[in-house]
């Protein structure tokens, strides 16, 4: 069996859904091929039930960081019902709803398993093993997504190891977690477990948190786990575990000689492409790896303009929200290079990902909270920027201030010199991840410092820290 469209789409998640979405509204036909759930990783299995799990403890905090109410809150949180709630965002794995939302769209949905079978052709093998062919009359989008890569620890894959997947969707508590990595994924796990009860230990290899970030927000982020409870074991890194058959109980080994006993064990130390069984070999690619592409997400190891790669897969920026900026991006270069129009249009040219290279927003929602985007100083200088950095500490303002008792908060801008733009903003604290938008309009925009001193934050709010950083600069 075969069915013909202007574009097939390889993977259901964020990325996938929206370009399929983008290419109908451009005029063209499109079908999307999905094994598992519509929506993907992050609507079941990461952003969102993690986020679900955190906001309940934030909450809390919030509400004893004020005076007055803090007497107020005097119980620790109700495990049933803040995973309870998850569920109901995630609804335990249903993808009914966004399933739906496809057929809305006009995007037919094909469940199985899809894996290019030559040039603008996908064999989708179905749950029942039937095995039906789908060709594109104008391109193939693969959206694969990535899934956990787990360290080389001697037994892990025989403990039942957590991922996030297990990590975002377990029905209980924990009495005692190890997690072992230092990332994002293992800071906001130990995080949300924390504030549930659960006694954490964290392995970090190296001998800071989130080390691509600026160095106060891991600084900031360790501080806020140890007061949470966190065991924070820096420099050190697991050997081996076992599970005990009776007890359950997993003992971890660790290079320093220490024995750990614990309930789980959650490995976070990153993800790697979803690609060995997508049929790259049938068409003269690598059988697995990453995806490069240009700002068009074209495959560009590839001759013709046919095969695309969105989201996580290409390595670009693997965050859900630049996996649907690519895919705006994927489409209007489709529907573009569809109509035969040239590139002097502005069509695909003006909606290419180049956000991706200078301006991905990042939010993380330990606590505190970080946010950031742009370049680090680090990474700027290393750019070859002539820059300076300036900073402050948000609990100064008078909108901080007022929004908790202590406010503890820092703000840092990177600033080109030479062209006197922001290139890098990095916050913390409360509402961090709230007010890190401003500094991406800053950075794509490249809106000059002189004009940005216009931009008058209102009174008392905690975005006045804009002002106190143009003041700092000199403004």
């Amino acid at each position: 069996m075969e069915d013909t469209y202007d574009v097939v789409v390889v993977g259901g998640g964020p990325g996938g859904e929206v370009a399929a979405d983008r290419i109908v509204q451009s005029g063209l036909t499109a079908v999307v091929v999905e094994a598992e759930a519509v929506g993907g990783e992050c609507s079941y299995r990461a952003c969102v039930p993690s986020k679900a799990l955190l906001r309940p403890g934030a909450a809390r905090e919030a509400a004893r960081s004020v005076d007055g109410a803090r007497q107020a809150v005097t119980a620790a949180l109700d495990p049933a019902r803040v995973l309870a709630r998850r569920d109901r965002f995630t609804g335990r794995g249903d993808d009914t709803g966004q399933a739906d939302w496809l057929n809305s769209a006009g995007v037919p949905l094909v469940r199985g398993h899809g894996r290019l079978a030559g040039e603008c052709r996908v064999e989708v093998t179905g749950a029942d093993g039937t095995v039906r062919t789908l060709r594109a009359r104008r391109a193939v989008v693969l959206s694969p997504g990535t899934e956990p890569a787990l360290p080389p620890v001697e037994g892990l894959d025989q403990v039942g190891v957590w991922t996030n997947r297990q990590a975002t969707t377990a029905d209980a508590v924990p009495e005692r977690l190890v997690v072992i990595g230092g990332g994002v994924v293992a800071c906001e796990m130990a995080t949300a477990w924390g504030s549930l009860g659960s006694a954490v230990t964290l392995l970090v290899r190296d001998q800071a948190l989130l080390t691509g970030w600026e160095p106060r927000a891991g600084e900031e982020v360790a501080r806020g786990l140890t007061a949470l409870g966190v065991t924070i074991r820096f420099g050190v890194s697991a050997l081996r575990v076992a599970r005990d058959g009776a007890t359950r109980t997993v003992t971890v080994e660790t290079d320093d000689g220490a024995v750990l006993a614990c309930d789980e064990v959650l490995a976070a130390v990153g993800r790697r492409p979803r690609t060995a069984d997508l049929g790259l070999e049938t068409v003269g690619l690598p059988a697995a790896g990453w995806l490069q592409v240009d700002d068009t997400c074209l495959v560009t190891a590839l001759d013709g303009d046919w095969l695309y790669a969105v989201g996580d897969v290409n390595e670009r920026a693997p965050l859900t929200h630049m996996a649907k900026y690519q895919a705006r991006a994927c489409a209007a270069a489709i529907a573009e290079r569809a109509s035969d129009r040239s590139a002097d249009t502005g069509g695909w040219q003006a909606w290419s990902a180049q956000a991706d290279h200078v301006a991905v927003p990042q939010a993380v929602f330990t606590r505190p909270e970080i946010a950031s985007v742009g370049l680090t100083e680090r990474a700027a200088r290393e750019a070859g920027l002539t820059i300076r950095a300036v900073e402050h500490r948000i609990g100064d303002v008078a909108g901080a201030a007022l929004y908790a008792d202590d406010y503890r908060g820092y703000a840092k801008l990177v600033v080109d010199e030479t062209r006197g733009v922001v290139v890098g903003c990095t916050l913390t604290g409360p509402m961090a991840t709230e007010l890190i938008h401003t500094a991406t309009v800053a950075i794509v925009g490249e809106v000059p410092l002189e004009r940005l001193r216009h931009t008058v934050p209102a009174f008392p709010t905690v975005s006045e820290v804009w002002l106190r950083l143009l003041e700092a600069y000199g403004l």
